[in-house]
């Protein structure tokens, strides 16, 4: 009977200390999974502090480039032409001859026309001599001074014949010329349809070429109304005129984006606006000396505008939501909070910020992807001028 009580009372000690360690596990566990996750450190990004500067920003306008005279080179008289002495694209001195028409028929032209004077003059020798003869006939009163009045009338009408042949004469030579066609100034020629053995003239539609003279280019542009009101408000002067004389030299963007080396001026405004379109036209010209530019190119004209000082920010450092330019700005607590800013005008990869942004303020200049309102930053400190210095207004 003892045997079997103390069997039992072991037993019991077993279960009780295998509940007391499976309670301490649980515990154990327990503790572990309820204590707090660490919190991940906060992220490094380079924060810049907002500042103002004295910026020169741009308005952009698309331009189309023509030479200062586009000529229509046609010919003055009918013919084939024989020789074609220049090619599409060629650069002509003035004065070079660039087509030539067969000359045979004005040449034989101008050989009768010489005929013809050479027997007017004749006649008008013959004529003079006839009253020479009978002047003195009549002043002896052999012969009567009608037969004198005569002679003087076939004199006068050979005299004018001789003026008639040689006005014949000069026509055929000035037609003569004609046949080579010459470069009225200097330039760039341009597309040729006709070939050798084509049969031009007078009468032709199409010109033989366009020769556009480019040692000074004229750049045309065109503002809308609201652009054009800006204009008379922005430049000093009581007239339009007056206004255009005041703009500052203004600058030509090429195809590619690269910056035409030398500046122009702009000259001429047209009088109405083009109802269709809704807009004014304006000339600027610049010079070509190289020849660098050529009608029918493309370009944007930059007319430049001094800014007061204006809060700058890096374009990297915004991002757009809605239509809308945000920055993230960096508050006491080193936390970022989005802010809308507007946006008053761009210098070079610079946004000018009218509204939304103060001197002294700290935004986020990358990054801006992975941030959320109230996140902690470490922020890393970099200077605007830095940025200045490397991507220059």
């Amino acid at each position: 009977m003892k045997t079997v009580q103390l069997k039992t009372v072991k037993r019991l000690s077993a279960l009780l200390l295998l509940a007391a360690g499976s309670a301490a596990i649980y515990s154990c566990g327990s503790s572990t999974a309820n204590a707090p996750a660490s919190a991940p450190p906060a992220q490094a990004l380079p924060v810049i502090t907002v500042s103002d500067h004295q910026v020169t920003s741009y308005r952009e306008f698309t331009a189309s480039i023509q030479g200062s005279r586009d000529i229509e080179i046609r010919p003055q008289v009918d013919g084939y032409l024989d020789r074609i002495s220049v090619d599409e694209g060629a650069y002509v001195r003035k004065g070079q001859v660039l087509f030539h028409i067969d000359a045979r028929p004005y040449t034989e032209q101008l050989n009768t026309a010489k005929a013809s004077l050479q027997s007017a003059k004749a006649a008008l020798e013959s004529a003079s001599i006839n009253v020479e003869k009978l002047t003195p006939l009549v002043a002896n009163k052999v012969v009567s001074d009608v037969q004198l009045k005569t002679a003087k009338a076939a004199y006068d009408a050979a005299k004018a014949n001789v003026a008639q042949a040689q006005a014949a004469v000069d026509a055929a030579k000035i037609n003569l010329g004609y046949t080579s066609i010459t470069a009225p100034a200097d330039g760039y020629i341009g597309t040729i349809p006709f070939k050798t053995g084509s049969l031009v003239g007078k009468g032709t539609m199409e010109a033989l070429t366009v020769l556009s003279e480019t040692k000074d280019i004229h750049v045309y542009f065109s503002m809308s109304e609201l652009d054009f009101l800006d204009f008379k408000q922005e430049f000093e002067g009581n007239t339009i005129e007056q206004k255009i004389k005041n703009i500052p030299p203004v600058e030509l963007v090429l195809a590619d984006n690269s910056i035409y080396p030398q500046k122009g001026k702009v000259e001429v405004v047209e009088g109405q606006f083009d109802k269709t379109m809704g807009a004014i036209n304006f000339r600027a010209t610049f010079p070509n000396g190289n020849g660098l530019l050529r009608s029918g190119n493309t370009g944007r004209i930059r007319i430049p505008r001094q800014l007061a000082k204006s809060v700058l920010i890096p374009q990297e450092a915004t991002f757009e939501l809605q239509d809308k330019v945000f920055v993230y700005t960096v508050l006491d607590s080193n936390k970022v909070e989005g802010r809308p800013v507007t946006v008053a005008d761009r210098s070079g990869r610079y946004y000018v910020i009218s509204k939304g942004l103060k001197p002294g303020e700290k935004i986020v200049y990358a990054g801006l992807d992975r941030l959320r309102d109230g996140m902690a930053i470490a922020p890393q400190k970099m200077s605007m001028d830095s940025l200045l210095h490397a991507n220059p207004i």
